[in-house]
């Protein structure tokens, strides 16, 4: 029997693009599935769409906006699927797309994360599915920026191999239900002080600590519209930017060791002496960013503790991961 796939998605003012993706879910091919969306009080035309994919799809409302993170919390405590399924609203969903990624859930012990093939989704050029690659799971660099492998490129096939990469983008990831009770801390599987972005790479280093690995299933093919890239930082709206500059020092200070730290001491140092510059020279608007993560040093700690006590992968096993070439392993071999 096909396992029970449960569809996790978190919608706020995603009009524009919802209800292609809603369609796109409702015509997967795969024979087990439900979904379960959590809308943050939009304020656009987001709650017409969705009520007209009731009842078959269920609708949480809230009163408030919760961030991402949040509401796929929300969305996750009331799914009953073995494996979730976390889709954003600007997600084009290949028919295939589901059973492709549940062929290869069990090809291997320890997959925790099943991540497809992410297409560039352009909405207003014709039908909007590009053969521009938008992501093929994450990767970090030496001085911890994380990367879509991939990103901008024409897929001409380079990315075709199954592989183990070190995470998936929270655009369309699906997690086993065992990984997500195992890697949550304090009941939140998504980091709800992240609020939004950058919660994926933190979920991915937490699940690489824990022993948890990430597949990359090319078969599995999705459309994405992509509004955040590194490239645009300057230009894009400050809420973006504080939550990303915030998350990055959350997501350090969670799940690096002291002794990885030291080998990428570094590259790290002048990272962030190249953010903290920018947030005192260019727009002091983000250093409350900054001043966040002292202020909840508390909460942090205690967050530290849990996962660093039960992690299971020695440092030197995660060293690889940290380079400046999108590194992925063979699905032959250990990944390790």
């Amino acid at each position: 029997m096909a396992p029970l796939v449960s569809v996790v998605m978190t919608t706020y003012n995603s009009e524009a693009t919802l209800e292609s993706c809603l369609a796109s879910v409702a015509a997967s091919a795969y024979p087990s599935f439900e979904v379960v969306i959590v809308d943050n009080a939009s304020s656009d035309g987001t709650c017409d769409v969705l009520r007209r994919f009731e009842p078959g799809f269920r609708v949480i409302y809230n009163r408030e906006n919760r961030g991402f993170c949040g509401g796929q919390n929300q969305a996750i405590r009331e799914a009953r699927g073995e494996w979730l399924l976390s889709l954003n609203p600007d997600i084009l969903l290949a028919p295939d797309f589901i059973a492709q990624l549940m062929c290869a859930a069990g090809q291997a012990p320890g997959l925790g994360t099943l991540t497809g093939k992410l297409l560039r989704w352009i909405p207003e050029e014709g039908d909007g599915r590009s053969r521009l690659i938008d992501s093929t799971g994450i990767y970090f660099t030496r001085n911890l920026r994380h990367f879509d492998r991939g990103s901008e490129q024409p897929d001409q096939g380079q990315y075709d191999r199954l592989e183990y990469v070190f995470g998936a983008t929270g655009a369309a990831a699906a997690y086993s239900r065992q990984m997500v009770e195992d890697v949550s801390v304090g009941g939140e599987f998504f980091d709800e002080d992240f609020f939004a972005y950058r919660e994926d790479a933190d979920l991915s280093w937490r699940a690489q600590l824990l022993g948890w690995r990430c597949l990359y299933v090319p078969a599995a093919v999705a459309w994405h519209v992509r509004r955040v890239t590194p490239a645009r930082f300057r230009r894009l709206p400050l809420p973006i930017n504080w939550h990303s500059v915030k998350n990055r020092f959350l997501m350090r200070a969670k799940n690096i060791s002291g002794s990885l730290y030291l080998r990428l001491l570094a590259p790290v140092m002048l990272r962030d002496l190249l953010i903290v510059g920018y947030c005192l020279l260019r727009d002091r608007r983000l250093l409350s960013a900054l001043t966040y993560v002292w202020q909840h040093r508390d909460e942090l700690r205690a967050k530290r503790r849990q996962v660093q006590a039960r992690r299971r992968v020695a440092d030197l096993a995660l060293l690889g991961w940290f380079s400046n070439q999108p590194a992925s392993f063979p699905f032959e071999t250990e990944g390790r």
